[in-house]
């Protein structure tokens, strides 16, 4: 499953799942909880996605897995080390082939800045990620 986070596109058949004696903690946790987390993540690294991929990573999956259905998340904050309630959260279902096209302009280190200006174009109305 593929998943869109800011201007990242995940692979979340990479990630691990949570260890068997974590996935009760995670399973009680609502979407909102989900959300005020990944608010204070990111007031406190706006640039998560970028800087800490594997904190990342776990995030997309928990909002994939307690999120029915959303497979793209925007955690939008203009400087770090703010109040996570001006942490302005965005989610979305995309169709796989615009994730898919997102994906392939990742995986290429040239086209990084094109991927992040097409990401804010197509999916969060080019809004700086």
């Amino acid at each position: 499953m593929l998943f869109l986070l800011n201007d990242v596109v995940f692979d979340l058949n990479e990630a691990s799942p949570p260890l068997a004696h974590d996935q009760h903690e995670f399973d009680t946790l609502d979407f909102f909880s989900l959300i005020t987390l990944g608010c204070e993540l990111f007031a406190q690294e706006p640039r998560l996605q970028q800087r800490d991929p594997v904190r990342a990573r776990r995030l997309a999956w928990l909002i994939a897995h307690h999120g029915e259905g959303i497979n793209a998340a925007q955690f939008y904050t203009l400087q770090g080390g703010c109040d996570p309630l001006i942490v302005e959260p965005r989610f979305c279902v995309l169709p796989l082939p615009v994730l898919q096209a997102l994906k392939v302009r990742n995986a290429s280190r040239r086209q990084k800045t094109a991927s992040v200006s097409l990401a804010d174009q197509i999916v969060w109305s080019q809004r700086a990620a």
